[in-house]
């Protein structure tokens, strides 16, 4: 019955985006959306139905493509989605700008852009509200999958917790099989010993198998695995070192033998250092002009206020490992700012200038790094980049360490807007930079811009 639902659900999904798209273009056409927007919407019905010929297919294309009609019984955020349908509309942004330049389409590249951008908002909604009703209704004991569990041993109790705590993903254990275990185990039936799987299956509804037996069952796994194919049966394998692969692996072959990562680094994908690499530059170049009478006015102030060079150059430790130089507006007296290079800057610092003290509360000083992203050695967004001497001495002493060496470093990052920055908890730090290296999106990226921006006022480690 579940996959009967499942098919029914997708088609439903296909059919809700392309209302979406539909209601999308009645929006931007309607009274009250023109007489707040001055632009011409009048096309006429032929125009419009050879724009949804290409715009339509093209679109639920895309939403294959990038997975978002993948079943998804999961507890990562709406962004996760929300990243994949502006990816969607980014493509389908170029697609039909390429048709209207060569007239294929009479749709003018301003309409082009409105009717995505309100899409995106309505498509971004509506998976929201849909994922919220889907929870609900697996919470209620609707939409279950059910499940049969190979292994009662530590990793299939592990199972049993997992999806007892979260019945939002909508699992429901049917029973273990076990060749040791018998009797009841936290709750859960055992049904009978590894051999008696296609009794099992035969005589209770099963949609998928869980294999959770230690690594010296496994000559056990090809006979498990034929009975489920035979049976029409998913199988599933938890690793046993399962807890050193992160929760989104990815799988890549050698000839025919797959090897699977241990952390999934989204950045590690050419079109993801594509799209973050053209928004660095961009923003820097727009920027730059924009607040080139600021850049100045702060090397005037630097210089005539102490003795020294403008700029202060640091060795920093950047992406694979790689000593770049930083470039900072200088903060400290000339003949102290080498001293020390073992320790942090401190509250009340006297190496401190006093123009100095306020281009570092207000983060002014970072500025000049803006010539270390167009160079390439760093991104607007990312883990903060350290000493080589810090590198050295916390990859040993701070678990996971070098992980935030997987990408560039930023000028701000997802520990620093939520108050790791400065002399703070390197641990803490780095459990938010990894979470940054496996959860890397365009979103995730707006989200630390957007909330950098208050912290350069409210910061108190900033000094």
């Amino acid at each position: 019955m579940i996959r009967e639902n499942q098919r029914l659900f997708n088609v439903m999904n296909v059919f809700i985006d392309i209302i979406i798209v539909i209601l999308s273009t009645f929006f931007i056409c309607s009274k009250f959306f023109t007489s707040h927007v001055n632009i011409n919407i009048n096309y006429n019905f032929e125009s419009w139905l050879i724009f949804f010929i290409f715009l339509i297919p093209s679109y639920i294309f895309l939403y294959y493509f990038f997975g978002l009609y993948t079943p998804q019984r999961t507890n990562r955020s709406i962004f996760t989605e929300s990243s994949k349908i502006f990816r969607v509309i980014l493509v389908e942004f170029f697609f039909l700008t390429a048709l209207s330049f060569l007239k294929i389409i009479v749709i003018s590249e301003d309409v082009i852009v409105i009717l995505l951008f309100v899409d995106l908002i309505f498509a971004i909604t509506e998976r929201a509200i849909l994922r919220g009703f889907l929870r609900s209704f697996r919470t209620q004991g609707f939409n279950i999958k059910y499940i049969l569990i190979i292994g009662a041993g530590e990793v299939g109790l592990k199972l049993v917790d997992t999806i007892k705590e979260n019945t939002y993903l909508g699992y429901k254990i049917i029973g273990f099989l076990d060749d040791n275990v018998e009797g009841n185990v936290k709750g859960v039936d055992i049904l009978g010993k590894t051999e008696d799987i296609e009794k099992v299956l035969t005589n209770h509804v099963v949609d998928r198998v869980i294999v959770s037996i230690s690594p010296r069952h496994y000559s056990l796994l090809g006979s498990i695995i034929h009975t489920c194919e035979k049976m029409g049966i998913r199988a599933d394998i938890v690793l046993d070192y399962y807890n050193y692969v992160t929760s989104n692996p990815t799988i890549e072959l050698i000839d025919d033998i797959p090897l699977i990562s241990v952390r999934n680094i989204p950045l590690d994908i050419t079109y993801n250092k594509i799209i973050k690499r053209v928004f660095d530059v961009v923003f820097v170049c727009i920027v730059s002009v924009i607040i080139s009478p600021l850049l100045l006015i702060v090397a005037a102030l630097v210089k005539f206020t102490s003795p020294g060079p403008i700029i202060y150059k640091q060795k920093r430790v950047g992406e694979n490992g790689k000593v770049f130089q930083i470039y900072k507006f200088r903060s400290m007296s000339s003949e102290n700012e080498y001293i020390d290079e073992e320790k942090w800057t401190q509250k009340d610092d006297p190496r401190v200038t006093k123009i100095g003290k306020f281009i570092r509360k207000t983060s002014i000083d970072e500025l000049p790094q803006f010539y270390n992203i167009l160079k390439g050695d760093m991104s607007l967004i990312g883990p903060r980049p350290e000493r080589p001497y810090f590198v050295n001495k916390f990859r040993e002493s701070v678990p996971k360490y070098m992980i935030k060496h997987h990408v560039k470093p930023g000028m701000t990052g997802w520990a620093q807007i939520n108050g790791y920055r400065g002399n703070t908890s390197i641990v803490k730090r780095i459990e938010y930079d990894i979470f940054y290296v496996e959860n890397w999106s365009v979103w995730l990226d707006i989200k630390i811009f957007i909330k950098t921006i208050p912290t350069l006022i409210t910061d108190q480690n900033a000094y």
